[in-house]
């Protein structure tokens, strides 16, 4: 029984109370669903700038009445510092996913993103601060480590920024740390690679790859490819990322105040990934035969990323359960399901 399994087995006997900002979006209703599951106690808000009210009706659907109820949703803005503080009354840990994702938003509205994931994380860390809450625990990013080429990502060697998404998110690293000086304040950050999975949005301008190009393939559209095929990335299934949160929640002190890789640790091209849904897709008994249409670069995009787990498992216990294929046969079901 490892780390997770551990924790999963003790949390239903020390119920706590958990809040989850940004509770609509995909990754927060994953551990909104994950949770409740476990019989704790939520407190969830979200503005649905970018999240859904379905995503919330999912997970309402997939636990059971009794477990429901132990949720408390909050209509609410984290640039409202007010908000904020309603939210984390009374609450033992809080797992802040609310952001303004995608590099591209970043290029064409700084500004939004900037008050979003800058604005909106020093409103939270305030007012956990005051709230006197265990545990802080927040969505970093990948996009921290920048132009520096080495790889696998290795948490401690960051290079420059290629967006203002990039530049939010090491804004809150050092926010982070700086509260942890100052105030003692207990913080975790999840460095997140590419998550995936169940409830990740395939409409909009914005949109993550994987659940895009999915939803092209059903619907047999043309499928976009920025570049030459050969960027690769670390993609990591929702779970892997929920039972990271977890773990960083519940760590022991002397794992508190750093940030960690959240990935698998292995890297497929755009071309692969091509093909790994292309073979999902016919495994559930469908067959997109369309070949991909390339494009230009994208501004802000670095051409490879690898994460280094290495921390995450002797620190956290962290133990990524599924690889990229696995966790791409999970997830075609819900996209074949789900895309309108």
């Amino acid at each position: 029984m490892n780390a997770y399994d551990k924790l999963c087995a003790l949390l239903p006997l020390q119920p706590k109370t958990w809040l989850i900002t940004g509770v609509a979006g995909f990754i927060g209703s994953n551990l909104l669903e994950t949770l409740l599951k476990l019989d704790q106690t939520v407190v969830g808000v979200d503005n649905f700038a970018t999240g859904h009210q379905h995503n919330l009706d999912e997970v309402q659907g997939l636990v059971a009445p009794g477990q429901w109820a132990r949720f408390h949703f909050i209509e609410g803005d984290i640039r409202n510092l007010e908000d904020c503080r309603r939210a984390c009354e009374g609450v033992d840990y809080v797992l802040h996913q609310a952001a303004l994702g995608s590099v591209p938003r970043s290029i064409n509205d700084p500004i939004t993103t900037d008050g979003t994931n800058i604005g909106g994380f020093l409103n939270m860390l305030v007012a956990a601060r005051d709230a006197g809450v265990g545990s802080f625990t927040y969505a970093a990013s990948s996009s921290t480590y920048g132009d520096h080429p080495a790889l696998p990502k290795v948490e401690e060697n960051i290079g420059k920024p290629l967006s203002p998404y990039a530049v939010t998110k090491y804004v809150n690293e050092l926010y982070a740390e700086v509260f942890a000086r100052t105030y003692g304040f207990k913080c975790i950050g999840l460095r997140y690679f590419n998550v995936f999975g169940p409830r990740q949005d395939p409409n909009g301008a914005y949109a993550a790859v994987i659940p895009k190009w999915a939803a092209a393939m059903i619907k047999g559209d043309e499928v976009f490819i920025n570049g030459d095929g050969e960027t690769s990335r670390d993609f990591c299934f929702i779970e892997n990322a929920v039972q990271a949160n977890l773990l960083a929640a519940t760590a022991d002190d002397e794992a508190k105040n750093e940030v960690y890789n959240v990935a698998v640790g292995g890297r497929m091209t755009l071309n692969d990934l091509f093909r790994a849904l292309q073979s999902a897709l016919a495994e559930n008994g469908k067959r997109y035969g369309t070949q991909p249409v390339y494009r230009d670069f994208r501004a802000g995009d670095v051409r490879h990323s690898q994460a280094d787990v290495s921390k995450a498992a002797s620190k956290l216990g962290y133990a990524p359960e599924f690889s990229i294929h696995n966790g791409i046969a999970k997830a075609m079901p819900w996209y074949i399901e789900n895309v309108r």
